[in-house]
């Protein structure tokens, strides 16, 4: 466990990610600054948090040898950055996944920082070359995740027995979409996120979007069992199913449900 006097650890962005990395690094005992613009947005961060770190409590799943409240007694929050940035010896940049936004962070960040402190960011997709041209730092500067180390058998496995479940009804874009808060708010403000109406919708086929005049079966997109908004569309109705497959699907009916694959056509 790190000791608190070994220096501070500085979260730009107090979103989901921001707040999970803050999480992370409390639990190895370091002091944490969760910087932000808004008073509001760190307070309701702080507060996740405490809730976040009680329940995993417990639930005997809370990580390092510090009990919550002492891990919550070493995460603050602060809306200078410079103020922030004071004693840091890591800052772990956190904010939406916008090329220009998190370049001007950057930026900012290099004119503030001595020679030692690291500068890493949470980007999924963009490229370090983009991210940190032309900084007086850039040997400081990395991306950074915290995922350790799996092996082939253990990605596959995450695959066959996890995503590739989710991929077989929802699809990849959706499952981006459901993954985490904030998507609808994130969509409507032209990030790239795709609203769960819109991914429903944009699979629609033409047949399906003709019956939306004739009498079909109503029925729902499947944010409903998200309690996400949701649009009810229409759809045809379901066709027959294979007849080797009738007893396990039963007629007429189109949900899964465990343990009930079509077996393949002869």
């Amino acid at each position: 466990m790190a000791s608190p006097a070994a220096g501070v650890v500085v979260i730009v962005g107090s979103g989901l990610i921001g707040r999970s990395w803050a999480m992370l690094f409390a639990s190895g005992g370091f002091r944490v600054k969760l910087y932000d613009i808004e008073q509001q947005q760190v307070t309701n961060a702080l507060e996740n948090i405490r809730k976040e770190m009680t329940f995993l409590e417990q639930s005997g799943s809370l990580k390092g040898s510090l009990g919550a409240q002492d891990q919550l007694s070493l995460i603050s929050g602060c809306l200078n950055i410079q103020e922030a940035v004071e004693g840091a010896l890591h800052i772990q940049e956190c904010v939406p996944e916008n090329l220009e936004l998190k370049k001007k962070i950057f930026a900012q960040l290099d004119q503030i920082i001595d020679d030692q402190v690291v500068l890493s960011s949470s980007t999924s997709c963009l490229l370090p070359s983009q991210l940190f041209a032309g900084l007086a730092h850039v040997q400081q500067c990395l991306v950074a995740h915290p995922e350790g180390i799996v092996s082939p058998s253990d990605l596959d496995l995450v695959m066959s027995d996890g995503l590739g479940m989710r991929y077989a009804f929802i699809g990849p874009l959706e499952t981006m979409h459901l993954n985490a808060e904030g998507h609808v708010s994130e969509g409507s403000r032209g990030s790239g996120a795709f609203s769960c109406q819109t991914a429903v919708e944009g699979r629609m086929s033409a047949e399906t979007r003709q019956a939306e005049k004739a009498d079909a079966v109503p029925v729902r997109a499947p944010c409903e069992a998200t309690g996400l908004p949701y649009r009810e569309s229409r759809s045809v109705e379901s066709p027959a199913p294979n007849p080797t497959t009738r007893d396990q699907w039963g007629a007429g009916q189109s949900s899964w449900r465990p343990g009930a694959w079509p077996q393949p056509r002869g």
